[in-house]
C-alpha cells in the first residue's frame, strides 16, 4: 500500500512538470471515455430491442410503421424516468455538465451528477423520446477526465483540458471519427484551439476511437456518392443554406425554451411531466417512428432510399415537434444527432426547391443533404470544424467538405450575431447564467470584492469637526478615511487632503467632504463588476457594504486593475501550454 502512494505521488509530479506524462494520462482517460461510450449506447439499443421488438442489427427509427398499442411505451418511459429521477434526487439538486465545469468551475465535474445524467439519457432514448446519446456520452467522457484530473492534483488549466479530452473522446468514440471528436474538445468544451491541448485532446480522441472499434463499433459512414461535382458557384448557393439553417436552429432552440417554460406555467407536478410528453409523442410517432429516438436510422435510410419532398417535409415537422416536447417535458439528452437529421432533411428540401422553381437539379440533392445536416448542427450545438471534420471522416468527400465548412461558417456566425448561444449554453442562460461558451471565465467569478478588500478599515463619524478630524488624522497619515453616520452605517469617503484645504470652517462636520456617498461595491461583486462601478463613479477606492450598509473593507482601483492584469497573464500562460 505504501510503494502504491509513493507511486501516485510520484506520477502526480510527473504530470505536473511533464508534458509528456500529461498526454499519457489524456490517452488513458480517452480509453475510458471510448469504453463509457459503447457501453451506453449498447445500453440504450438494448432497452429499445426489447421495449419496441427490433432485429438484433435494426434501428427503431428506421422501421416503416409501430403497432399503436405498441406506443404506450413512451408514456411509461416518462413514467420510469421520474421514478428514476426522484430515487436519485436528481430534481433537488443542480446538476453542471462539461461546458458549464470548464466554463465557471474550472473543470470540476461530480461524478453522481454524471452518473444521474447519462442515466437519465439512456432511459429517454431508449424508451423512444426524441433525444440524442451525446450528452450522455460527452457528460461522462468529461467526469472520467474531471476525476482523473484531481486525483492527480492538476492545475486548473490542465484539468480543463483533461475535461474537454475525455468529453471529445466519448463523441470521437461514438462516431469512428477522432478528428470530430477532437475538434468537439476544442469548440464546446474547451472554449479555444489552445496549443497545451492540441496533443493530449486528439491523443484521447484517438485512443477512445481505437477501443470502440476494438469492441466492434463500426465508423460513421455516409454514402455520399453524388450524381454532381461540387463546383465553385455551389458554395454561394450552399452559403444560402447555411442562412436557413441558422435560422431554423434559432427557431428550435426558442421553441424548445417556450415549451418548457409553459410546461412550469402549467404547474404539473414534475412526475407528471414525462409522462404527458410521453403521451403527446404518441401520435406523433403513428406518423412515422423516424421521428422517435435520436434518428440514426431514419438519416441512413432517408439518404438511402430518396424518399419524396412532401414526405420529407412531413418528417421534418414531425422530428421538430418530437424533439420540442421531449425536451420541453422532461426527458433528458440534446439536440446533438436531431439536429443532423433534421440538417439531412432541410437539405433535401432545399434542393427539391431549387429544382422545382429552375426545372433542373441545381445542386446534387444529396450533398445538398450532407452540407444542411452539418450546417444546422452548428446552428444548434455550434463547432463549425467539429462538424465539417465529421462530414469529412463519414463521406471522405474532400471536396463537399469545402462546402460543408463553408455553410457552417455562413450558419455559425449568423447564431452568434442574432442568438448568441448554442443550445447549452442558451439553457444556461435561461437559468440565469451569461456564459456564452466553455471559455473558462470562472477565475473571474472567484475575484470578489469581498475576497480582494482590505479588511480592518478604521472609520470615524461623519458628525465628527473638522478640526478634530485634522488631530486624528495628520496629515500624510493616510490618503482617505471612511465615514459612517450615527448608526454606524457607511457614510462616504473623505480624502485627507481636503480636510486640510484652506478656508474651511474648523468646527463643520468633516461629512460636508464626503464623497462617493451613494457609490459602494458588494462584497459579492465579481472584478469585471467591480471595474465598471470604478469606470462609472470615477473614484480611486470604493467601500465594500454588507446589506445593511456596514463597512466590510476598503478596496483600490489601482489594486483591481494589477489582479486583473495577473490573471489575463496567467490565462495567456496556460493557454500556450507555460508550465
Amino acid at each position: 500500500m505504501l510503494h502504491a502512494v509513493i507511486l501516485i505521488k510520484w506520477f502526480r509530479r510527473r504530470i505536473r512538470a511533464s508534458e509528456i506524462a500529461f498526454i499519457v494520462l489524456a490517452t488513458i482517460v480517452g480509453a475510458g471515455a471510448g469504453l463509457v461510450s459503447v457501453l451506453l449506447g449498447a445500453a440504450a439499443r438494448t432497452l429499445q430491442h426489447v421495449l419496441f421488438g427490433l432485429s438484433s442489427a435494426g434501428r427503431l427509427s428506421e422501421l416503416p410503421a409501430l403497432p399503436p398499442a405498441l406506443l404506450i411505451v413512451l408514456p411509461i418511459g416518462g413514467v420510469v424516468l421520474a421514478a428514476f429521477s426522484w430515487a436519485t434526487r436528481a430534481r433537488t439538486r443542480r446538476m453542471v455538465d462539461a461546458v458549464e465545469a470548464n466554463a465557471l468551475h474550472g473543470g470540476r465535474m461530480s461524478v453522481p451528477d454524471g452518473l444521474v445524467i447519462s442515466g437519465q439519457t439512456v432511459l429517454s432514448n431508449g424508451f423512444g423520446a426524441s433525444v440524442g446519446l451525446e450528452a450522455a456520452y460527452a457528460q461522462l467522457g468529461g467526469t472520467i477526465g474531471s476525476v482523473a484530473g484531481r486525483l492527480f492534483n492538476l492545475r486548473r488549466a490542465d484539468l480543463r483540458n483533461l475535461v474537454g479530452a475525455g468529453a471529445g473522446a466519448a463523441i470521437a468514440a461514438a462516431f469512428g471519427a477522432p478528428l470530430a471528436g477532437a475538434f468537439y474538445a476544442f469548440e464546446i468544451v474547451i472554449g479555444a484551439y489552445t496549443p497545451s491541448a492540441l496533443a493530449p485532446v486528439v491523443a484521447a480522441a484517438l485512443s477512445a476511437t481505437l477501443v470502440a472499434q476494438l469492441l466492434g463499433i463500426q465508423p460513421y459512414v455516409i454514402d455520399a456518392a453524388s450524381t454532381m461535382p461540387t463546383e465553385t458557384h455551389h458554395y454561394l448557393i450552399y452559403a444560402g443554406l447555411g442562412a436557413l439553417c441558422a435560422g431554423i436552429g434559432i427557431a428550435l432552440m426558442r421553441a424548445v425554451a417556450l415549451v418548457e417554460a409553459a410546461v412550469r406555467r402549467a404547474r404539473l407536478p414534475d412526475w407528471a411531466r414525462p409522462a404527458i410528453g410521453g403521451l403527446l409523442l404518441m401520435p406523433i410517432a403513428l406518423v412515422s417512428p423516424q421521428v422517435l429516438s435520436a434518428g440514426h436510422g431514419a438519416l441512413h435510410a432517408d439518404l438511402t432510399i430518396g424518399a419524396p419532398l412532401a414526405f420529407i417535409a412531413v418528417i421534418f415537422l414531425a422530428k421538430c415537434a418530437a424533439s420540442i416536447i421531449s425536451l420541453g417535458f422532461g426527458f433528458r439528452g440534446g439536440l446533438f444527432f436531431a439536429s443532423l437529421f433534421l440538417g439531412t432533411l432541410v437539405g433535401h428540401l432545399f434542393a427539391g426547391e431549387l429544382a422545382a422553381l429552375v426545372g433542373h437539379d441545381v445542386v446534387d440533392p444529396r450533398s445538398a443533404a450532407l452540407v444542411g445536416m452539418a450546417a444546422l448542427a452548428v446552428a444548434v450545438v455550434g463547432g463549425p470544424m467539429t462538424m465539417a471534420m465529421l462530414v469529412l471522416q463519414a463521406t471522405h468527400d474532400f471536396a463537399l467538405t469545402g462546402a460543408v465548412l463553408a455553410a457552417a461558417l455562413v450558419s455559425s456566425t449568423i447564431v452568434r450575431e442574432t442568438f448568441g448561444y448554442s443550445f447549452s449554453t442558451w439553457r444556461l442562460h435561461l437559468r440565469g447564467e451569461t456564459i456564452k461558451s466553455a471559455r473558462d471565465v470562472g477565475w473571474v467569478r472567484t475575484l470578489t470584492a469581498g475576497r480582494m478588500m482590505r479588511r480592518g478599515t478604521i472609520t470615524i463619524p461623519a458628525a465628527t469637526t473638522i478640526a478634530d478630524f485634522r488631530q486624528r488624522v495628520p496629515l500624510g497619515a493616510t490618503s482617505r478615511t471612511v465615514l459612517v453616520d450615527a448608526d454606524d452605517r457607511y457614510a462616504g469617503i473623505v480624502q485627507t487632503p481636503a480636510a486640510y484645504a484652506e478656508n474651511l470652517d474648523a468646527d463643520a462636520a468633516v461629512g460636508t467632504l464626503a464623497v462617493n456617498v451613494d457609490a459602494a461595491l458588494a462584497p459579492t461583486m465579481d472584478i469585471t463588476q467591480i471595474m465598471l462601478r470604478f469606470d462609472a463613479c470615477g473614484a480611486d477606492e470604493l467601500a465594500v457594504l454588507d446589506a445593511d450598509r456596514t463597512v466590510l473593507g476598503i478596496l483600490s482601483e489601482t489594486f483591481v486593475r494589477r489582479r486583473y492584469a495577473e490573471e489575463l497573464e496567467k490565462a495567456q500562460r496556460a493557454l500556450f501550454g507555460e508550465r
